[in-house]
């Protein structure tokens, strides 16, 4: 059983509170957060012990992996003190707000032997192993091409002042718009894509800032990208088109495109999305996909209760990782890769110009029960 604790209480901590629950082998020690009354509110919530501050949580030597759930910008700090203090870390999204300081942290934990990884983990989930089973097996042909949406629409026109979570945390509006979309949302996609086509060899994007007076609090020069769209090449040889944006319709789609049909999801963010193949018609010299499609069935039962939002299972992917001595399916490496690739894309800005990535990962295994 590996022993966890939590830094950063604020309002994603809820869902991993929740998600934690059906994992035992994962057994949650403690909370900890820079507000202490905040902390002792979620700790009263949800009946878990407080520790009274993030230092003695890292002085307890019963912690052996650490749940960063801290503000983007502070993830790089708050890491680099849990591999001080010899702690496992598995990371919100991004690694580091700034990938010199990610790759410190991918550095850092190689040095000290221990491990570090980065949600998102729906490429672990029902509908991301469902997709990709499909292209092992060859549903669609031979892939071309894939595109990806990640819109949440008019999120400042929405009542987000008055969002909040379960024990009662409001979302935090400010950060988000300052952190922007695409950091805060793009790995969705780009981790699925990363596994199912291999690295990405470059990546061309362009990145703006269309709506700058989203909140009377926020100058308009501190306000990031909400509108990205990005091109990337993998060295497999297959292109992808992703778009991100607080513009749009929300749409969470990802479509793949080979020679003899589309393989499509409608939700990349839920765990239960369905996965649909269309096949290609020929008629009367034309080539369309008709209105029909097949609904491909998940491979078999994971054996997981099925949340929407399993934020635990990259948790406990590198929990039995680090238990069976191999390399967690979410590694170091990988989680680079994919911080790497948001961060060339939300700062693409206005140029629009191909930039070569730097890093790259070992091929990833399937979940064993997606065959």
């Amino acid at each position: 059983m590996m022993q966890v604790a939590m830094i950063g209480c604020g309002f994603i901590a809820d869902v991993y509170l929740r998600s934690i629950r059906n994992y035992p082998s994962l057994q949650l020690v403690g909370v900890a957060d820079r507000d202490i009354k905040r902390a002792n509110h979620f700790g009263s919530f949800y009946h878990v012990p407080v520790y009274g501050s993030v230092d003695q949580l890292l002085g307890d030597h019963s912690v052996q992996m650490v749940l960063n759930l801290t503000n983007p910008r502070s993830h790089y700090a708050v890491s680099k003190a849990c591999l001080h203090a010899g702690k496992h870390v598995y990371s919100e999204k991004p690694l580091a707000m700034d990938f010199t300081e990610a790759r410190e942290l991918v550095n850092l934990a190689e040095a000290r032997d221990l491990r570090i990884s980065s949600a998102p983990c729906s490429l672990l989930g029902e509908c991301a192993q469902t997709m990709w089973k499909a292209m092992r097996e060859n549903r669609i042909g031979q892939i071309r091409a894939a595109y990806a949406e990640m819109d949440d629409g008019l999120v400042h026109r929405m009542a987000y002042r008055r969002w909040l979570n379960a024990s009662g945390t409001p979302w935090p509006y400010k950060d988000e718009f300052e952190v922007g979309c695409t950091i805060e949302h793009a790995s969705y996609s780009l981790s699925w894509l990363a596994a199912f086509f291999g690295p990405a060899q470059s990546v061309t994007a362009f990145s703006s800032t269309q709506i700058p007076d989203k909140h009377p609090s926020i100058p308009p020069d501190g306000i990031a990208p909400d509108f990205s769209v990005a091109a990337v090449k993998f060295t497999s040889g297959i292109v992808a088109r992703l778009t991100c944006s607080l513009i749009a319709p929300r749409d969470h789609a990802l479509r793949i495109m080979g020679d003899d049909g589309i393989l499509y999801t409608s939700d990349v963010w839920n765990y239960r999305s369905r996965v649909y193949v269309r096949r290609w018609v020929t008629f009367r010299g034309r080539t369309f996909l008709p209105l029909w499609r097949t609904h491909y069935r998940t491979p078999a039962e994971s054996g997981h209760n099925l949340l929407p939002d399993d934020r635990c299972r990259g948790v406990a992917e590198l929990a039995q990782a680090i238990a069976e001595g191999r390399q967690s399916r979410l590694s170091a490496q990988f989680s680079l890769h994919v911080t790497e690739l948001s961060l060339a894309i939300q700062r693409a800005g206005f140029e629009a110009k191909a930039y070569r990535m730097t890093t790259c990962f070992e091929p990833i295994a399937p979940m064993p029960w997606a065959g």
